[in-house]
């Protein structure tokens, strides 16, 4: 109230008393709201706010007040309560420009299967201990690219990621061969759905040795959620904010996002620390 009336006097040539007769107050008490001090609560606050409006702008608007919170505590070194910072969001007007779609999937003939050895405990002792691994699809002016990419489920880092004009096997295979080229000395479970590359004879025959093969069941993609959730993170946070005419547009924005994931993006499930922090305090 008081607030309304300092605007609409500073806006038009109406007296304090007049306005505080219509608003029912008395005028001593605008008077003492007026020349009162901010408390330091509300100086804070203050600081706060602008530093939620620089961060979010620096991320394109893609954090909500969970993650806003988390990267508040890191930038100012304080305890910081979630839902003040939801408040002072609300507040300032800033709030997540996150969008999702639905995937589609294609089903497959498959000429080798595995069994769903990961059962959905999606949790690993070390890092390169479980692996999941998907393809999905983006679109550039009238054209599609394919990503493929290899997550640990131990920090979700995203360990190696191919973008291709063709979903083909070799897509898969360079995106396996330069995951396990980063630890020579391990053989991870490699998780994915059915798809053909996965399941072909081919595959079998340049991994087979080298990695344990564990495959989602029919129809349940629940049983590589989390793959499919950075998929989900990586669309909402930058694809879908984005027009891309060229491969190459959408190749430079995709490495850009996978390497603030890994490095940059706090994530509340690891402690407050990104994919590598984590990843790097593990070995």
């Amino acid at each position: 109230m008081y607030l309304a009336i300092q605007a609409v006097r500073q806006g038009a040539l109406i007296s304090v008393q007049l306005l505080c007769r219509v608003a029912k107050i008395p005028r001593s008490s605008y008077y003492k709201w007026l020349n009162r001090k901010p408390s330091l609560r509300e100086l804070e606050n203050e600081q706060l706010a602008q530093a939620m409006l620089v961060l979010h702008e620096e991320v394109r608007g893609i954090f909500g007040y969970r993650r806003m919170a988390l990267h508040l505590r890191r930038m100012r070194k304080q305890k910081l309560n979630k839902k003040r910072v939801q408040r002072l969001m609300r507040i300032e007007g800033i709030q997540s420009v996150i969008r999702r779609k639905k995937k589609k999937y294609t089903p497959s003939t498959p000429q080798h299967t595995a069994e769903n050895l990961l059962a959905r405990k999606f949790h690993a002792e070390t890092p390169n201990e479980k692996w999941l691994t998907d393809v999905t699809e983006f679109k550039y002016g009238s054209q599609k690219a394919y990503l493929s990419a290899v997550l640990d489920l131990h920090d979700n880092t995203i360990v190696s990621h191919v973008l291709g004009h063709s979903n083909n096997n070799n897509l898969v295979f360079e995106t396996v061969e330069t995951a396990l080229q980063t630890t020579p000395d391990r053989k991870p479970m490699l998780h994915s759905d059915r798809g053909f590359q996965y399941t072909s004879s081919k595959f079998k025959e340049l991994f087979g040795a080298k990695l344990t093969q564990s495959m989602s069941r029919v129809g349940k993609c629940i049983d590589n959620g989390p793959m499919e959730s950075f998929w989900g993170t990586l669309k909402s946070e930058r694809y879908y904010l984005n027009v891309y005419n060229t491969y190459d547009e959408l190749k430079r924005d995709i490495d850009d996002y996978i390497h603030f994931y890994n490095y940059e993006r706090l994530q509340a499930k690891l402690n407050g620390l990104s994919p590598m922090e984590f990843r790097t305090k593990a070995v």
